[in-house]
């Protein structure tokens, strides 16, 4: 399997996973809240069925984000998956501010909790289903660099401490007789979210907007190329990601007195030892006589 096709794989498989993982934590928790009428276990139901709505608009993008590039759309279609991140990051806000609401509501009107074992339980059910799946998802990110997944493992990665919040918030209210440990906890969970949406809509207008790529990723790509014999510098270095393409382009400079032919070489050789250290890359290389005496913009290298 090509390693295009092994990451394709990898982010369908992982998307899949986070679609029965949220189904089945919903089916945990709803037994769970029936059965305690804990607030605090009512933002994670919330939490829970807002990750599933996410993994399947997470699927939906998957997919279509790795339909290879046609006529219409020439750079391929991985702006989907931070437009799926942005919905994921509104679900989430929306979740969060209704769950401050309610907390509210429930601190100044406390209530008894009950059966408190069989809610821990439930809890503890799915902190173990949550930490599976963002063991697998974590593997998929560094394989793939997907947006869609990483937002994904954001925040069922702060489920496992929201999960461990709520069993916190059962025991103290049960054992410590203290009803306003369940409100206030959900309160904190409703921070929590906040907090990630803010991080995921952060990621996904990073994409959207065309950000440049990382300083140490550029200056990777400039020692690649200024280590071609050839090759006498670089100027107008530009890049791009979209989903998990990324996109360089930039201007060689060269001998001015080398034939067509060799200088076509030499630039088929900088795409291949770019391509060898970005396998996920699209580059575009632009020949210029070097010497030329003419206003270069940002990222221009010359050897010393």
């Amino acid at each position: 399997m090509s390693e295009g096709n092994s990451s394709a794989f990898l982010m369908k498989t992982a998307a899949t996973a986070s679609v029965g993982v949220a189904i089945s934590l919903i089916g945990v928790k709803l037994f769970a809240l029936a059965v305690t009428g804990s607030v605090a276990l009512l933002s994670s139901l919330v939490d829970s069925s807002l990750d599933a709505v996410a993994s399947f608009l997470n699927l939906w993008a998957v997919k279509h984000s790795l339909v290879p590039a046609d006529s219409g759309h020439r750079f391929g279609h991985g702006k989907v998956e931070p437009l799926a991140s942005l919905g994921q990051a509104a679900f989430i806000a929306g979740s969060a501010v209704l769950l401050m609401f309610q907390s509210i509501q429930y601190f100044m009107n406390p209530k008894a909790i009950t059966n408190i074992g069989i809610g821990t339980g439930a809890m503890i059910v799915s902190i173990v289903l949550t930490l599976l799946l963002v063991s697998f998802q974590r593997y998929v990110v560094k394989k793939t660099n997907s947006i869609a997944i990483s937002a994904d493992y954001a925040h069922y990665a702060g489920d496992v401490f929201m999960n461990l919040s709520v069993i916190a918030s059962l025991l103290i209210g049960s054992f410590f007789n203290f009803p306003y440990a369940d409100p206030i906890f959900a309160f904190l969970i409703a921070l929590y979210l906040i907090v990630s949406a803010k991080n995921i809509l952060k990621r996904s207008l990073t994409q959207l907007v065309d950000a440049e790529l990382p300083l140490s990723e550029k200056q990777k790509i400039a020692g690649i190329v200024l280590n071609v014999p050839e090759v006498s510098g670089m100027h107008d270095l530009r890049t791009r990601s979209s989903g998990t393409q990324w996109f360089i382009q930039l201007h060689l400079e060269l001998d001015p007195l080398l034939t067509l032919q060799k200088a076509h070489q030499i630039a088929d050789d900088v795409e291949k030892r770019l391509i060898a250290a970005f396998p996920n890359a699209q580059i575009i290389i632009h020949q210029d006589p070097a010497g030329l005496n003419e206003h270069h913009p940002q990222w221009c290298y010359e050897k010393l």
